[in-house]
């Protein structure tokens, strides 16, 4: 797919996604996902917006990629814009403006347009955008943006709009059909089928073995509450099998998480202070995952908000086992 947003224009926020074989969408057989997927059929070849909602790691840009592949708009592209580096100066570039100078996939009907995070555009992106949407009438500017639009949030738009932070108007404009992601915790039957994908694409990329997860490590991952969702599951797996110790891969697996899966044995022993130790871990490592994803894994500014030094930032990452996202 030739692009006509080269990434060596620099467009701050702007990635072109050429769908990538190893993006993963795996439906799994919990009723959660099958109704999802049965609605993400009827919606794909619609030109009607697409709200996805979901906490963070639940595989939002992953369905952004599966609607894209089923719409029939594979030859007009699929444009990722994150939403926390755009700007309005780089929206009106990527729009097409009256004279069309500016021409650009954005504006071709065949495209995917994908907000990322649509909660973190600055005011001005969002006076922009809501202009530059379709609003229904016959004859249309040549400023809007003609591609599909697909957005993403991991925050209550609802709330946000409420709040003063998000324009009412563009929020419903873009509320087409709303698709809430279920987090991992409501959809356990799945492990197993994202476990056996994760094994097969992380012995590939690291050119190892594929090594055999016991039935035990797999119902001690169904039981795990998973706060980091499907992104904390690949990265366990990940580390599986680059050390091929179940048991190692499994040390990332917080008891009393665990516990409150609802999967520990009620008459293991488990003392308060080890108790106290996992949940402060826990809580630790939640709070730096969820600073870190909220500015883009860029750690000197995660360092500043967490308020400790960027070396501490480091070694925090390594003791509590957090890797950036591969997707």
């Amino acid at each position: 797919m030739a692009s006509h947003i080269p990434l060596a224009m620099g467009f701050q926020g702007v990635a072109v996604d050429h769908m990538p074989r190893d993006h993963f969408f795996v439906s799994g057989n919990s009723m959660a996902m099958r109704a999802l997927e049965r609605v993400m059929a009827q919606v794909a070849s619609t030109d009607i917006p697409v709200l996805l909602v979901g906490e963070s790691g639940t595989g939002k840009e992953e369905i952004a990629v599966r609607i894209h592949q089923i719409s029939g708009r594979q030859t007009g592209g699929l444009i990722k814009l994150i939403c926390a580096s755009l700007t309005s100066e780089v929206l009106d570039e990527l729009i097409r403006e009256p004279n069309g100078s500016a021409a650009s996939e954005m504006t071709s009907a065949g495209a995917t347009v994908f907000f990322d995070e649509v909660s973190e555009l600055h005011p001005n992106c969002q006076a922009r955008l809501l202009h530059s949407l379709p609003n229904g009438d016959a004859i249309q500017s040549a400023s809007v943006l003609h591609g599909r639009v697909i957005s993403a949030t991991s925050q209550d738009l609802e709330e946000e709009v409420r709040a003063g932070r998000f324009r009412k108007e563009l929020y419903y404009r873009l509320k087409g059909v709303s698709l809430r992601l279920p987090p991992l915790r409501e959809r356990k039957e799945d492990v197993p089928a994202l476990v056996e994908f994760f094994l097969t694409k992380h012995s590939k990329l690291l050119g190892l073995p594929r090594p055999a997860v016991s039935p035990r490590t797999i119902r001690l991952m169904q039981d795990y509450a998973w706060p980091g969702n499907i992104r904390e599951l690949e990265n366990v797996v990940k580390k599986l099998v680059a050390v091929g110790d179940e048991m190692v891969g499994l040390s990332d697996l917080d008891p009393v998480s665990s516990m409150g899966g609802g999967g520990a044995n009620p008459s293991e022993r488990i003392s308060l202070k080890e108790a106290a130790r996992a949940a402060s871990r826990r809580a630790e490592r939640e709070l730096i995952q969820r600073v870190l994803t909220r500015v883009r894994w860029n750690r000197k500014r995660a360092a500043e908000e967490l308020q400790i030094s960027y070396k501490a930032l480091l070694y925090k990452l390594k003791q509590v086992g957090l890797d950036e996202p591969s997707f």
